[in-house]
């Protein structure tokens, strides 16, 4: 798809493209452990240790999107400065509540990934490279949230596999999409334009 894309608007968003890979790289490690939880043999110590998984996974996602809109001049930086503060309101909350019942928990990681969802999805319809893997993780997140919403009574087992293999799918995307944007800044788009020209990039 063929964009308008002012080439100061690529700059500021590129320079940031390890920001993207950070967050990528923790949502898979997120997937792996979570996935490894069944495995634990004591079963009393699966919920606590899903908890603190995702009050790591949450705080630390929470952070380095609140960092990359500081560090960012884009327009709607603003959008990952709320995401940023609502992963670190829910690590910090799912943190100071580690007794968390399987259901509460389900319905907070819901809750999350459906703000989180709806806040990708708005940020993707700015005309910026990248775009498609942004609106796929929103939507993808949206998903997820309502599958969870729509099915309470699912067991913990499946809602740690549900939980893992959301992870994955994220951090995967994360990835793709920082190796797009670096890719993109390796084409001729430094971080500092101070130019106003404009041009077309697919």
């Amino acid at each position: 798809m063929l964009l308008h894309i002012p080439l100061p608007m690529i700059g500021r968003f590129t320079r940031n493209w390890w920001v993207y890979l950070l967050r990528g790289i923790i949502a898979l490690l997120f997937g792996i452990l979570v996935l490894c939880v069944p495995a634990l043999r004591l079963p009393s110590l699966r919920l606590p240790a899903l908890v603190l998984l995702f009050g790591i996974y949450a705080l630390g996602d929470g952070i380095c999107s609140a960092l990359n809109a500081g560090w960012s001049h884009l327009e709607n930086r603003w959008l990952l400065l709320l995401e940023g503060l609502i992963g670190i309101c829910a690590g910090f909350f799912t943190l100071r509540a580690p007794r968390l019942t399987a259901v509460a928990l389900m319905f907070f990681i819901a809750i999350w990934a459906l703000a989180i969802g709806v806040l990708r999805i708005v940020a993707a319809i700015r005309p910026i490279s990248g775009e498609v893997w942004m609106a796929l993780s929103g939507i993808a997140s949206v998903v997820f949230a309502f599958l969870l919403l729509l099915r309470p009574a699912v067991g913990a087992l499946a809602i740690v596999w549900a939980i893992g293999w959301y992870a994955l799918l994220m951090g995967g995307m994360l990835v793709m999409l920082s190796l797009e944007l670096r890719g993109l800044r390796r084409q001729g788009y430094p971080a500092r334009l101070t130019q106003p020209p404009t041009r077309w990039a697919a």
